[in-house]
């Protein structure tokens, strides 16, 4: 859906007739706890008053909508946007503030506000530190009504060197030599929980973001239109006349890479288009990623539930590990450069890994930082589903490689912030959480375990869920005890 500001005007006056209601990071950002320094900007109240009894709740917009023009100097690694938010608050509650996560921030003077404003009237009642952008509305915002926020702001790239990825998260954001990535680039409201604004500390491993799904139209322009370069980006494209737009709907990002040197292979599943891009001489790689994840949107659509945008953009990174975003993921270079022409290979596991995010994480979304195993033991565990169904042979090979090389050890349910180190964590939650869900599905038996699979992604579609909600759409499956399994791998006892 095309968002126009005079729409969104139009909007807002009938809301109100109806209504009557009016860090300084290094590479890997350092982990600290954001408290919004002393200024003389007016600060939000503490305390957010009920609605009152006279107030008529005006649901208009399902989800938030993001609307984005972009203008990409690709050689000087600079971007200048304007945004438009329209904000509808679903969160039953008043609000008085909004706080918009600001990623970029977290790298010294890569981003730059140069205006906002709130409903068409420019604002200084924000306060910014590290990644959280604090506004303070004029007036309560009552449940169910719009907000349209607009900000300008500029992007200067960082360098995106990578460190050892036995310490940390490969670097995405940024440009290299080859490639320029857009990841978590744009300012976007976080989700409101029972009343708390969620956005946790970086770390040094994990993601710590958790978003809403949401709308979004992008239009991006290129400074020198003769040297454009080549560009994966999430959602569909559409060619105007000096730009290209990007459109996705109930999604949790919106993810961009270019590059002058990609090559594309592409292929049609149903009405859905895969693409794969990657550098010169990884042809065979290239085309062995889009095959698995042709592969893995047909038996994950089976298992699961349908794949639910009309795209899926696999890209050949300049780092060290594979990362997920909606319809868009990346592949490390060194799968690729590590390739050997068959399906026993990481190139092929990670990409069933990542394509199996477009479900854990892209339609039923949880608390990243806090319950990470809830999208990664699921993913992990889909590997397996794609093997067993493409390739049974190799089920036993992906066991002893992929998963028992490492040892794995530890509670399933740690946060990133207890994980001991990248190994230690990923062998908890991604590899622990992997074993878990093999012997609950040998105790209560592949019909019911399935029926579960899918049961959880309907009703978690679309949502934040927790591992309460795993564990609660889980026990009207069977009637088979598991609680040893879950006393076993899990230190918090789920209801």
């Amino acid at each position: 859906m095309r968002i126009h500001k005079k729409t969104t005007l139009a909007l807002l006056v009938i809301l109100l007739f109806v209504s009557a209601c009016s860090a300084q990071p290094t590479d890997v950002p350092t982990p600290t706890h954001f408290a919004l320094p002393a200024t003389d900007t007016p600060a939000p109240p503490t305390e957010t008053p009920a609605p009152t009894a006279t107030q008529t709740p005006v649901p208009v917009l399902e989800r938030a909508q993001y609307e984005l023009n972009a203008i990409i100097d690709y050689d000087a690694h600079t971007v200048s946007v304007d945004e438009s938010i329209l904000y509808p608050n679903l969160t039953g509650n008043q609000l008085n503030t909004l706080v918009i996560a600001i990623v970029p921030n977290l790298w010294q003077g890569s981003f730059n506000l140069t205006g906002i404003s709130v409903d068409g009237a420019p604002t200084t009642t924000y306060s910014i530190d590290g990644q959280r952008l604090d506004v303070a509305l004029s007036s309560f915002l009552p449940a169910g009504n719009v907000i349209n926020i607009d900000l300008q702001y500029t992007l200067t790239l960082p360098f995106a060197e990578q460190e050892d990825p036995g310490v940390s998260r490969p670097r995405i954001y940024g440009y290299t030599s080859r490639q320029l990535n857009l990841t978590n680039w744009y300012p976007f409201v976080v989700p409101n929980i029972e009343g708390e604004w969620i956005l946790h500390d970086p770390w040094f491993y994990g993601e710590h973001l958790v978003y809403d799904a949401a709308d979004y139209e992008v239009d991006v322009k290129f400074t020198d239109p003769a040297t454009a370069p080549i560009v994966a980006a999430s959602g569909l494209q559409e060619q105007e006349a000096d730009s290209t737009r990007y459109t996705i709907t109930s999604a949790r990002s919106f993810a961009l890479s270019a590059s002058r040197l990609f090559q594309v292979s592409s292929t049609q599943v149903g009405d859905v288009t895969i693409s794969s891009y990657y550098f010169p001489l990884f042809v065979a790689g290239g085309q062995a990623a889009l095959q698995t994840a042709v592969e893995s949107v047909q038996v994950f659509g089976e298992r699961f539930g349908p794949y639910p945008h009309k795209s899926l953009a696999i890209v050949m990174g300049d780092f060290n590990d594979g990362m997920e975003y909606s319809a868009f993921f990346y592949l490390s270079k060194d799968f690729y450069n590590l390739y050997d022409g068959t399906s026993a290979n990481y190139l092929t596991f990670v990409a069933a890994h990542e394509t199996a995010h477009q479900w854990w994480f892209e339609q039923v979304a949880s608390d990243q930082a806090l319950q990470p195993w809830v999208d990664e033991a699921l993913a992990a565990y889909s590997e397996r589903i794609y093997y067993e169904s493409i390739h049974p042979e190799l089920v036993s090979w992906w066991w002893t490689y992929r998963i028992d090389f490492y040892d794995p050890q530890g509670f399933v349910d740690i946060p990133i912030y207890d994980g001991q180190g990248f190994r230690p964590y990923t062998n908890a939650a991604y590899f622990q959480g992997a074993h878990f869900l093999e012997k609950l599905r040998e105790r209560i038996g592949d019909e019911a375990f399935f029926a579960f699979l899918k049961d959880y992604f309907e009703q978690g579609r679309g949502k934040i869920v927790t591992a309460n909600d795993f564990f609660r759409i889980l026990s009207p499956h069977t009637g088979a005890d598991y609680s040893d399994l879950v006393r076993q791998y899990f230190q918090n006892i789920y209801q």
